[in-house]
């Protein structure tokens, strides 16, 4: 008799994760990042939840292609300083997806270090689907430390020598 491999889908804060690896100086490697979660937790489908900019359809088009699923939001403008500053907060939209696709999964692996996100998480430890929470950096919301004595978080930024985007001359972009 086979067993049934378990089904493990990731669900992405794209601002949360960007802007935090950013914070400590450094660029994730979205396609080494999608390998990543191929590998160690066996993700067969990742939802990356993003704003949506005009002008940014080649970045869009490339996230696809690495394998990334993108629910988009859109986004707000505002005149702030001398500065526009955009702002598409996707948490909404990520937990109704991540309750949308609850019946396709059996273990979830959720991508933030925001405590917006604790109703979320707590929901889905206690059915059993919460395989990890993968934070950005040590500084992720004090709503989520409890997860952490149970092992369930895990720090980007520690991963930094394998998931960093490095610069090869050839647009910016990683190495394959």
């Amino acid at each position: 008799m086979k067993s049934k491999k378990v089904k493990v889908f990731a669900f992405i804060d794209s601002q949360n994760l960007n802007l935090g690896v950013r914070s400590q100086g450094w660029r994730l490697d979205w396609r080494k990042f999608r390998q990543y979660l191929r590998n160690k937790y066996s993700v067969s489908k990742v939802y990356l939840f993003i704003g949506h900019v005009a002008g940014n359809e080649s970045l869009y088009a490339f996230l696809q292609e690495c394998g990334y699923v993108l629910i988009f939001k859109p986004t707000l403008s505002r005149h702030e300083k001398n500065k526009v500053i955009t702002k598409g907060n996707v948490d909404a939209e990520l937990v109704l997806h991540t309750m949308i696709q609850y019946k396709n999964y059996q273990r979830a692996v959720v991508v933030t270090g925001d405590g917006d996100f604790y109703c979320l998480v707590e929901y889905l430890e206690g059915k059993g689907k919460l395989l990890k929470i993968l934070t950005p950096t040590k500084h992720y919301s004090s709503l989520l430390r409890r997860f952490n004595q149970k092992s369930y978080i895990v720090r980007i930024d520690l991963l930094r020598e394998s998931l960093e985007q490095k610069k090869t001359g050839i647009r910016g972009r990683s190495k394959p």
